[in-house]
Parts: structure tokens; C-alpha cells; sequence
């Protein structure tokens, strides 16, 4: 089948010039003999306006150039299309891009979506809100909503807030009900994870699998605060244990589930997929799988 392509641009997402981007989006999709079309993304997140252009142009692909709120955004609106999705990752954190194996050197990105292979992946809903990769609530959350607050992206902010955060982190008290158990936590976060990292290749949920109709919990448990991060080091990313009978005595509790309630008792800050998220008392949260097409690499 012919491939006809729409790329749309976050023009304010990461740090990286867009320019360059829009330029060697035209030099490589050109010399790769294949019709295409530059588009900008839209604060609003509403694509529904692409729907009909799909229809009736016969798009076969929408390749995402920004981070994962982006992704987001537009996999939601268009996920029930025939479609497929790729990404060239702009953002901050690039947790699904990086998940998925897809490199974050633009030239090569752009490779994974001429050469690459699309395969169903999973995704979940949060209430009514999706993810395509993770949600998380406590410290990482406070993180992202002052994240949001800055002037200047990229990694080097969100490192600098992160550290600043972490000697200054509190917990949070949540009733966790999953796998016929219920719990009750005080923790500094917890993390619903499609993908198997927060973003940059700092893992957090080393066995998640995208496409395993499976979602990986990790909560990080009221601990000693300088033992905090070597708990998730030694503990998280060994991959220590799978189930929450295991793990309930731990200071990290990590489990997997295809759904799962979270009661948020103390209100604690919410992200999905890095964007902030205004707070809620119950979550019910519930895997979708084989919910669209992500453009990987061989």
C-alpha cells in the first residue's frame, strides 16, 4: 500500500530547533519519493478537524514531532483511524518514543519511520482521561505541574526541579485495591507505567512491556529520605518482585495489573503522560489494549 504521510510539529515542546526539523523533514520524506504534509499541533488538543482529511486523502501515517503530551493528544483523537502513528521525538522526556526503541537523534527517528514496522500497543484511561505511557501521582507529579510553570524547558530545568524537589519531598497517604487485595500506602509516589520509564532512560517499571495488556505499578514507600533513590535503583530497576503479596513489607512495592482503583486520600498532585493534571480523589484506571499502532524500529 502507498504511504501518504501528515507530520505535526509542536512548536513549543523541548528545546531543539524547528527549523532544522521542518527542513530535513522535507529533504528526507522527499528523497524517500513519498507525499506528505507539515502541520502545526494545536494547544487545544482537539484533531478531530483531521479526521476527515485522513478519510478523504488516504493518510496512512501521523508522525507526532514533540513529546509525549503530544503524542497523547493526538493518539486519542485519531487512534480509531486507520492509521498509524510515528514519532520524532521533541519533547523533555520522550518516555514512549525512548520505550519503543526509537532514537532520539532526528535523522535516525526519521529512519525508524521510513524502515520501521508499526505494531499494536497498549494504552490505558484514568477515568475518562487517557495515557499512552504513565500516570503518576506524589513527588514526580509536583515536579511536572512546576515543570509546566517555566519559562525554559528541556532537561536541564527538569533535572534542577527534581533535585529540588527530592530534599524537600512528602508523602502521601493512598488506599490502593488491585489483583482481589487491598492496601493502604504512604508513599512518595506512584506510578502507573505503560512504558518502562519516566523518560530520558531513567527507568522506573524495568519488566513493562507495551504491548502485554498489562500496566506496571511502582510505589515508592515512606523510607528514610537519602535511602529513597537508592531504594528505587535497588529495588525498581532490578526488578525485584511482580506481585503485591511479595512486596507489601518493602519499602517499593511493584506489581502488574489490568486495572486497579487508587484512592488519593491526600489529595496528591497527578500527571499523565508528563502533563499536570488536576487532582482526583478516586482513580480508576484500566488498561486498553492493542489500542493503536506505534511506527518502530525493526
Amino acid at each position: 500500500m502507498s504511504r501518504k504521510l501528515i507530520y505535526l510539529i509542536n512548536p513549543v515542546s523541548g528545546t531543539r530547533e524547528k527549523d532544522s526539523l521542518t527542513r530535513l523533514i522535507k529533504d528526507k520524506t522527499s528523497a524517500a519519493g513519498l507525499p506528505f504534509e507539515i502541520l502545526p499541533t494545536v494547544a487545544s488538543g482537539d484533531y478531530t478537524f483531521l479526521k476527515e482529511k485522513i478519510l478523504e486523502e488516504n493518510i496512512t501515517d501521523i508522525v507526532i514531532c514533540g513529546g509525549d503530551g503530544s503524542v497523547n493528544q493526538v493518539v486519542y483523537a485519531l487512534a480509531g483511524m486507520k492509521v498509524q502513528f510515528g514519532i520524532i521525538p521533541m519533547g523533555s522526556g520522550n518516555g514512549l518514543a525512548l520505550a519503543a526503541g526509537i532514537p532520539r537523534l532526528l535523522t535516525k527517528a526519521m529512519d525508524v519511520v521510513f524502515a520501521g514496522h508499526s505494531k499494536k500497543i497498549d494504552a490505558f484511561m484514568v477515568n475518562e482521561q487517557f495515557a499512552c505511557m504513565l500516570c503518576g501521582l506524589g513527588f514526580d507529579a509536583a515536579v511536572a505541574h512546576e515543570f509546566a510553570l517555566q519559562p525554559k524547558r528541556g532537561l536541564k530545568t527538569y533535572a534542577g526541579l527534581t533535585t529540588k524537589r527530592f530534599f524537600s519531598a512528602s508523602t502521601y497517604s493512598f488506599t490502593v485495591e488491585a489483583n482481589n487485595l487491598r492496601f493502604d500506602a504512604e508513599a512518595y509516589f506512584v506510578s502507573i507505567a505503560n512504558s518502562n520509564q519516566f523518560g530520558n532512560n531513567f527507568t522506573i517499571a524495568p519488566e513493562a512491556n507495551l504491548s502485554d495488556g498489562l500496566l506496571d505499578i511502582v510505589i515508592v514507600k515512606k523510607t528514610v529520605k537519602p535511602m529513597l533513590l537508592w531504594n528505587v535503583l535497588q529495588q525498581v530497576m532490578a526488578g525485584k518482585t511482580k506481585k503485591i503479596e511479595n512486596s507489601l513489607q518493602s519499602a517499593v512495592i511493584y506489581f502488574q495489573t489490568d486495572k486497579l482503583l487508587i484512592t488519593n486520600n491526600s489529595q496528591a498532585p497527578i500527571h499523565i503522560d508528563g502533563e499536570p493534571k488536576e487532582t482526583i480523589e478516586a482513580l480508576n484506571i484500566a488498561v486498553l489494549p492493542d489500542y493503536f499502532q506505534l511506527i518502530q524500529p525493526l
